[in-house]
């Protein structure tokens, strides 16, 4: 429950960051205000006040970010030790694959990238740390899913977009709880051109030396170079050593 050391107008203020994106970098005041669901005389100052911090640029009529921006990310990124960690494990798992490798966390109803080792560029858009994709439909996000418990992640369900990105997307929420039960048993999650016509991935839990998962590691292929169905056979050994490793680093 927000009690009274709840800071309201720096909560409106994070809403208004968070409503720039890939797909909307620049924002009008009336924009903004739909998409935060926030009057427009509140948008206006959290925008202005954005503009004369140098965390965004205002032409007259558009707002569009600038990149001291990144510092709050990289307040993140800095402060745990998370990525560091990580990082030269997805570079040896990326060069023995051959494919590109990633890690990352979940952040509400999606995936945030924590770190990226690239052979090659195998979805439209560029992943680079930061980079949000929907959970219930990437193989991280499933395997994020599943590792919590059934009550939390169907809550998550509930409030996500269930938005078929591809003839395959799977978007039942009965059918998705399944499917967590599955990655869960089995202990990796695969998913075949759900997120990107074109795109097959697998991840596994990574987990520390107690056993609870706090991050994701993936392998993604083309899915013209290797099929779905093939993708435990030949990408899983890599993934599940790579796990092991981790798990006795991460405390």
């Amino acid at each position: 429950m927000r009690g009274t050391d709840f800071v309201s107008g720096f909560a409106r203020g994070l809403k208004v960051i968070e409503a720039f994106g890939e797909t909307r970098p620049r924002l009008s005041i009336a924009d903004t205000s739909k998409l935060t669901g926030l009057d427009r005389a509140t948008v206006r100052r959290s925008l202005l006040t954005l503009a004369d911090l140098g965390y965004a640029d205002y032409d007259g009529k558009f707002f569009t970010l600038t990149p001291k921006i990144l510092r709050l990310g990289h307040a993140y990124l800095s402060a745990t030790p998370l990525p560091a960690l990580i990082q030269p494990h997805l570079d040896q798992l990326s060069e023995r694959a051959g494919q590109s490798a990633s890690a990352s966390v979940l952040d509400g109803t999606e995936i945030v990238y924590i770190a990226r080792a690239s052979q090659r560029r195998v979805m439209s858009i560029n992943l680079t740390p930061g980079s949000r994709l929907p959970a219930f439909c990437a193989s991280m996000g499933r395997v994020l899913l599943a590792a919590l418990p059934e009550s939390e992640a169907r809550a998550v369900l509930s409030r996500t977009d269930l938005k078929a990105n591809t003839p395959n997307t799977k978007t039942d929420p009965n059918l998705l709880m399944t499917e967590f039960q599955r990655v869960r048993a089995q202990g990796y999650a695969v998913i075949d051109q759900e997120l990107e016509i074109g795109l097959c991935s697998i991840a596994v839990p990574v987990e520390n030396s107690r056993g609870h998962t706090v991050a994701a590691i993936n392998i993604g292929a083309p899915a013209a170079h290797i099929a779905a169905a093939e993708m435990a056979q030949r990408y899983l050994p890599l993934l599940l050593e790579t796990q092991k490793a981790l798990r006795l680093v991460l405390h």
